[in-house]
């Protein structure tokens, strides 16, 4: 089972997603979660690029 939690308010927007679906149609949701997540992800990083007086992307590994 795949978990998204999303926690909203204050001007805060926090996203958690974990697990693992390896049964459904050869893990194709798990894939598509994983590609929506990096996908945006990615295009905050490439807008913190663009604008870095505005906007700050950290990312952490665990």
């Amino acid at each position: 089972m795949i978990h998204v939690r999303a926690r909203l308010g204050n001007g805060r927007t926090c996203i958690e997603v974990d697990g693992h679906e390896g049964h459904v149609e050869d893990g194709r949701v798990c894939a598509a979660i994983t590609a929506i997540t990096q996908t945006a992800l990615l295009g905050l990083e490439q807008y913190a690029q663009q604008f870095p007086d505005l906007v700050s992307v950290e990312i952490t590994q665990e």
